[in-house]
């Protein structure tokens, strides 16, 4: 059964054509934005057709970053876009894989709930997409709803025919789709070609989809006649192609969509009814900010995934938004960590130090080298999950003299295991059984952690299962590595530092993923204004207390 709708909510479906990785999320994010400005309640939701559970075993070389919503839900990078660009925290709802979709028309079916009728992709699998598109939409005004892959794509073909029957089983008048194009370049011709949207067009109608709406992406700059022809041979209203040139900063993309009246488009296509004036000030003084003129301070990220810079994608922007908010870029080196060993060079020329979470014991060595890098020569550091536990070992090693120190996690006879896994977590099977989503934390008084939060009880994201041993603590504490940050029952480490240097401080969580644009995280905003006393010691900035910074950043 289909859930039933409680309000007259509105839908709006993002599809994408000719080429993957066309910005369909930025689009659907964008739009997001721009129906908030007005005041409008807005939920988000990516329909992905990879038949996985859920993205928390998925090759993050290959698919990005694993982006963790606050309740647990392990999801595509998407997810980090809408919420960055939204500006409210997701739920596990907001993503929505096949996998899942197939395991509980499965499970039903074994309940006997289908009452002994065959079970078939229509309507079961696509009545079960319909359910959780009408649950996520439930309490807001408006859904969007992306639709991962290309047209085309067989994985998505159910998930294509779920959206086109939505249309009529809830109204005309309540559903909008928006395709994204892309119109590739010639050089040999020197002219950007439409066939390509267009054939993409085609084969959307041909399962039953009219589009409402073209974003139409390019990298050069496209003819009047050019968007003539769309919409001409897509049947798309003129007024509901909207140009999305390249831009210097995804952080443009909603200015633009404004600028081309899609806002005012979907409120009369859908009969919204905006409750305030729009008001996108805040995005464009981000942008002014973005694109002006400023110093720069450059971030060596220890990592060993670096086949795709998607992979720590919530990371950088989380480096950017600390580095605007103090007038300032960010220059990121990527630092191979399995090369580390032969050479520390690459640390050298860098002002900071931030090393990321990660699996797996490829590239560790290096890790603990850059930690200790860091604390000997007072490098600005931030550890993020691994990057904690690998200052821990370093520590042990190093300081306590226990050269065998290690996390069980890549060593489970270590006779020091100073990181051990979490022993409600022995035994269990591999995917879905990590410490996942919020939890809190409290900071103990006085210390760098709750002066950069200015607070001593706080809330933050997890993913790991292994944490620091508690038969070490005291040792560690004992030359010079304060546990500042504890769960309520004391039990476990969430924030580790050294009070001893200018700034080196770690956390068991995920800060990335409560990062904003408008609203840089405590410690990434901490790091980078540590990493700018070093770079201009005689700035005002630099010489800003840390606490003051974050007072006036939370504001």
């Amino acid at each position: 059964m289909v859930s039933k709708r409680t309000r007259a909510q509105k839908f709006i479906f993002v599809t994408g054509g000719v080429v993957s990785g066309s910005g369909k999320g930025i689009t659907a994010a964008s739009i997001g934005a721009i129906l908030k400005a007005r005041g409008l309640t807005v939920n988000i939701q990516k329909m992905d057709p990879y038949f996985n559970f859920d993205a928390g075993t998925l090759n993050p070389a290959e698919h990005g970053e694993v982006f963790v919503t606050g309740d647990g839900g392990e999801t595509d990078l998407d997810l980090g876009h809408y919420e960055r660009f939204l500006d409210q925290e997701l739920t596990r709802a907001s993503s929505v894989m096949s996998g899942q979709v197939y395991s509980k028309v499965f499970a039903d079916e074994r309940d006997g709930q289908y009452l002994g009728k065959t079970v078939q992709v229509i309507p079961h699998i696509t009545n079960e997409y319909q359910r959780r598109i009408i649950e996520a939409a439930n309490g807001y005004d408006v859904l969007i709803c992306e639709v991962g892959g290309t047209i085309g794509d067989y994985e998505s073909l159910a998930v294509i025919e779920a959206i086109r029957q939505f249309r009529r089983r809830v109204g005309h008048e309540n559903v909008l789709y928006t395709h994204v194009v892309f119109l590739p370049y010639l050089a040999a011709s020197k002219e950007v070609k439409s066939k390509p949207a267009q054939n993409s067009v085609r084969d959307l109608r041909e399962v039953g989809i009219q589009p409402d709406i073209l974003a139409v992406r390019t990298d050069h700059q496209v003819s009047a006649s050019v968007y003539e022809k769309l919409s001409m041979y897509c049947d798309v209203d003129k007024e509901a192609i909207v140009a999305l040139p390249t831009a210097k900063t995804v952080y443009q993309v909603p200015l633009r969509m404004e600028e081309a009246g899609i806002g005012d488009y979907i409120v009369r296509k859908l009969s919204l009814s905006p409750t305030q004036p729009v008001d996108l000030s805040a995005w464009s003084d981000l942008v002014d900010v973005i694109l002006s003129e400023k110093p720069a301070v450059t971030v060596g990220i220890v990592a060993k995934y670096l086949d795709h810079e998607d992979t720590y994608m919530s990371i950088v922007e989380s480096l950017k938004s600390a580095a605007w908010h103090h007038a300032s870029n960010v220059k990121i080196v990527w630092i191979d960590a399995e090369k580390l060993p032969k050479s520390l060079k690459p640390l050298e020329s860098v002002d900071a130090i931030l090393v990321p979470g990660g699996f797996g014991e490829r590239g560790v060595p290096g890790k603990i080298l850059a930690a200790q890098y860091a604390r000997e020569n007072n490098v600005p550091y931030l550890g993020i999950c691994l990057g904690l536990q690998v200052a821990v070992i370093e520590t042990a090693r190093n300081q306590l003299g226990l050269t065998d120190a290690n996390s069980t996690e890549f060593d489970v006879s270590s006779k020091h295991p100073v990181v051990d896994i979490m022993p409600d977590q022995r035994g269990v099977r591999l995917g879905g059984t990590m410490r996942l989503g919020d939890y809190p934390t409290d900071l103990v008084a006085g210390t760098l952690a709750a002066r950069l939060y200015g607070e001593e009880h706080i809330t933050e994201r997890h993913r790991h299962r292994y944490e620091v041993n508690n038969e070490y603590r005291e040792a560690l504490e004992g030359v010079g590595l304060h546990i500042s940050g504890k769960s309520p029952s004391g039990t476990l480490v969430e924030v580790v530092e050294r009070p001893d240097h200018p700034f080196f401080i770690a956390s068991q969580y995920h800060p990335e993923f409560l990062s904003r644009p408008m609203r840089p995280h405590p410690l990434f905003d901490g790091f980078i204004a540590a990493a700018l006393q070093i770079l201009q010691p005689a700035s005002n900035q630099a010489t800003i207390g840390v606490s003051t910074i974050y007072e006036q950043g939370r504001k």
